[in-house]
């Protein structure tokens, strides 16, 4: 299952508010070349410092992805590192004028409409995708996310939530950039009307609206869902997002209650076997 890298055609960009900051922000997705990976650029600082996307430079990981470097950070920016990773693009600048990107809807449609927009451009090299040699897991009380050596990026995942909404969902999906742009890549963030309160109060959470977030009172929903399971949808889309800080990769990942922290642990020990591999 081999396959060449791949970078857009042309220079797109999207305007818009960010989810926690409220602030508006310009963002630009720009063709990159072979190898360079995704890089962020802080275009609103001196110097406009770059911030690759690799485990690296994850510093947060409380509510949102955050990554650090160069004096400068980038934040919630796993929506459209699920975009990136999910239609195989694998070399990309992304610049900024915040450090927030845009919400759009609060799924990856919007970034997946750029992509469209832009075009997917095949280049020279082969893409470095990395076969799992064996299992690894991170675990956090009840919750925990695995993942097992697979010919291909399968997800499983399994929310379990009281609300009467809500309550047990699991999906299963094997990804391919068809499947991703089907099944995962416009699923939404989920709130409730509790934690927005809670959010706000800590200066988050000031660009969210019913609309770019499929939000739920304690009996019932503010919002018209995408799927009846668009919270576990959204949940796969969190995690193509955070394992994307190590490449293209091939396995079986099975999470149970995931959370950004657990995405990110895991992360971290397949990247200490890919190094491993590489030494």
């Amino acid at each position: 299952m081999k396959r060449k890298q791949q970078t857009l055609g042309s220079t797109v960009s999207y305007e818009g508010v960010g989810l926690h900051s409220g602030l508006p922000v310009k963002m630009t997705l720009s063709p990159a070349a072979a190898d360079t990976g995704i890089v962020f650029r802080r275009r609103d600082l001196p110097g406009a410092p770059e911030i690759p996307a690799t485990p690296a430079n994850l510093s947060g990981t409380n509510r949102a992805t955050t990554l650090s470097a160069n004096g400068a950070q980038v934040t919630t920016i796993e929506h459209v590192l699920a975009a990136l990773y999910g239609m195989h693009i694998d070399n990309c600048l992304i610049e900024m004028d915040r450090p927030e990107p845009p919400v759009g809807d609060g799924s990856g449609a919007v970034f997946i409409g750029l992509i469209r927009q832009a075009g997917i451009v095949e280049q020279d090299a082969e893409a470095h995708i990395f076969e799992l040699p064996h299992s690894v897991a991170a675990y956090d009380g009840q919750k925990f996310v695995a993942a097992l050596p697979y010919d291909g990026l399968r997800v499983t995942f399994t929310s379990i939530n009281p609300h009467p909404l809500l309550g047990t969902q699991v999906l299963d999906v094997t990804l391919t950039p068809e499947t991703f742009e089907k099944e995962i890549g416009s699923a939404r963030t989920i709130g409730f009307t509790w934690e927005l309160e809670a959010l706000r109060k800590m200066g988050l959470g000031r660009g969210g609206t019913t609309e770019n977030a499929v939000v739920y009172s304690e009996d019932g929903c503010l919002s018209v869902p995408r799927w009846p399971d668009e919270l576990v949808r959204h949940k796969i889309l969190d995690i193509l997002g955070d394992i994307s800080l190590i490449g293209p990769l091939h396995a079986h990942i099975i999470a149970v209650l995931g959370s950004h922290k657990l995405n990110g642990e895991l992360s971290e020990q397949i990247l200490a076997l890919k190094q491993d591999r590489a030494d």
